[in-house]
């Protein structure tokens, strides 16, 4: 178990600490609830969870061989964020209506994200080489992704109960633009620092 241990308290870290999926698990669980975080958070954590799988068995190294390619995953990474604070933003201010489901980000848009998020890349090229060793072989690698998953779930889902406890302070539209645009900075923010 000691040797799960540093692994444990990376991945934790990693997740709960503030980034570009948790703000927008927060923003997304103000506006549509807590059920509605839920495809984000799995769709999040499955696809740094893969991500994890996929570095490991050869995609990482694959990768760091073609630095074109990820300066490309960083700009489209940065420029979709930079889409998504500029739609939260934006945001109405009035009551959420059944009808503008379709523009929610769900489980296949948080998903995306994570795989052309430079910041997912480079964790799971450090749980690869820090955290597997030399010696590690496919088991140990979907070992390490699973761990990762459900670790990064309960964190994700506490940025989640964080934001449906900040609509319940948010009732006029004044304080939720403010919240909105505050969590687009946010956003902009993290985009920029992860290039």
């Amino acid at each position: 178990m000691s040797q799960w241990l540093p692994f444990v308290l990376f991945a934790f870290v990693a997740s709960i600490t503030p980034g570009p999926t948790n703000i927008l698990v927060l923003s997304n669980s103000s506006r549509f609830g807590l059920l509605a975080a839920l495809p984000i958070i799995f769709g999040a954590c499955a696809a740094a969870a893969l991500i994890v799988l996929l570095v490991g068995l050869g995609a990482g190294e694959w990768l760091l061989r073609h630095p074109p390619l990820q300066q490309a995953m960083a700009w489209l990474g940065v420029g979709w964020l930079l889409y998504l604070a500029w739609q939260i933003a934006r945001s109405p201010t009035e009551a959420i209506e059944a009808d503008t489901a379709s523009r929610r980000l769900g489980a296949l848009g948080a998903a995306g994200l994570q795989v052309i998020n430079p910041k997912v890349w480079m964790m799971a090229l450090a749980v690869v080489g820090v955290f597997s060793g030399a010696s590690a072989d496919a088991g140990r690698y979907a070992i390490h992704a699973l761990l990762f998953f459900l670790i990064a779930l309960p964190c994700l889902a506490a940025w989640a109960l964080l934001g449906a406890g900040a609509a319940r302070l948010l009732r006029s539209a004044t304080h939720l633009r403010r919240f909105n645009q505050a969590m687009a900075l946010l956003l902009v923010v993290s985009a920029l620092a992860s290039l």
